[in-house]
């Protein structure tokens, strides 16, 4: 089955990768964004479990970063400074004028990459590339990126993160999708059970940037050790929780042997859906959509409200390059950025 290709409005387009087993993926060139993932459940019936826009003109307004890449920096940056080859570098504080959230003002998820699709036996891919120059949103360095989603007949959905850099720069590279496995338009994830492979967090103050501690899930609310509804602690009395008003953390993943390994898994009991989150990178973050309030409409007229879906935010930790203790998001000049995401879609029984 070829790959599709529709206007998607403001010169963009909309790509459709089918497998052979139903599941369907829809990206477009701006931004990056992951628009739609339709994936069967228990009974067959098919739903889309991401939340999204139905055209490029949602995805300008830049609310929730829906399904968006992010970079060149993802997540957050203290005071928008970092210091790197004893020069100082002062970013855009573009979340409340407190913090570098995200890329900046303009970020990459607000470039019309160039898209490249191709198909192999077995699978679908469409590969997006783009230049970020020296100096773009104050980040040093020019950085060519190039992200490769491809879905294949295992229902696996693979990212592949990018980027060359001819100066030292920063490169923490996500995919902001939001995931409802009960559909995009059903309301919530709050009964939706997930279970993460980290046995630490990263604590944060109350803007959300990281002390530097490290502390131990155990015996706290930040406790996925095993699966557990997201809304069973997510009003639990802890000063985390009342910080991020939910969940809204960086937890630090449990690596193994091999460079791909296990991060989260989200399972919605009603359809029997189960996303299944591998990675090479060392932390996730897990949004659940504290902050969501209804500000658009999304897909088929959906509006969606707090908790209407969840992020999981493969990543370097936030702040990480004003943290020697954390793994390193910099990129050395010589250096290949690369790293992959995948989600693996299937049904409980």
């Amino acid at each position: 089955m070829a790959i599709t290709v529709k206007p998607f409005g403001e010169g963009a387009s909309l790509y459709q990768l089918k497998n052979s087993r139903g599941v369907t993926v829809e990206i477009s060139d701006l931004g990056g964004a992951l628009v739609r993932v339709w994936t069967p459940g228990r009974d067959g019936a098919l739903a889309d479990i991401v939340l999204g826009y139905r055209d490029a003109a949602g995805y300008r307004a830049r609310k929730g970063f829906f399904g968006l890449l992010i970079g060149r920096c993802c997540n957050r940056i203290g005071k928008g400074q970092f210091t790197l080859n004893g020069k100082v570098y002062q970013l855009a504080c573009n979340e409340g004028g407190k913090n570098h959230l995200h890329g900046g003002i303009s970020g990459f998820d607000q470039k019309l990459w160039k898209a490249e699709p191709s198909e192999q036996p077995g699978m679908q891919s469409l590969t997006l590339t783009t230049f970020s120059p020296d100096g773009e949103e104050g980040y040093p360095g020019g950085l060519d990126v190039r992200v490769t989603y491809t879905l294949n007949d295992e229902n696996e959905l693979k990212i592949h993160y990018e980027a060359d850099c001819d100066a030292d720069t920063l490169c923490n590279l996500t995919n902001h999708v939001y995931w409802n496995l009960a559909g995009h338009d059903s309301g919530g994830i709050l009964h939706q059970e997930l279970k993460l492979y980290a046995d630490e967090f990263t604590e944060a103050d109350a803007g959300s940037i990281p002390t530097g501690k490290i502390l131990p899930v155990a015996g706290t609310p930040m406790d996925f050790r095993d699966f557990c509804k997201v809304g069973d602690r997510i009003g639990d009395d802890y000063e985390q929780l009342r910080f991020g008003h939910g969940y809204d953390h960086n937890w630090v993943l449990r690596k193994g042997a091999e460079r791909l390994h296990p991060a989260a898994d989200l399972y919605d009991p009603e359809s029997g859906r189960l996303l299944s989150v591998w990675t090479t990178c060392p932390c996730v973050q897990f949004y659940a959509g504290n902050k969501l309030d209804g500000f658009q409409k999304g897909k088929d007229g959906c509006t969606y409200y707090a908790h209407a879906g969840l992020a999981l935010e493969t990543q370097f930790a936030p702040d990480a390059v004003n943290h020697p203790e954390f793994e390193s998001p910099i990129l050395y000049k010589g250096e290949h950025y690369d790293q992959i995401t995948v989600y693996r879609f299937s049904v409980k029984e």
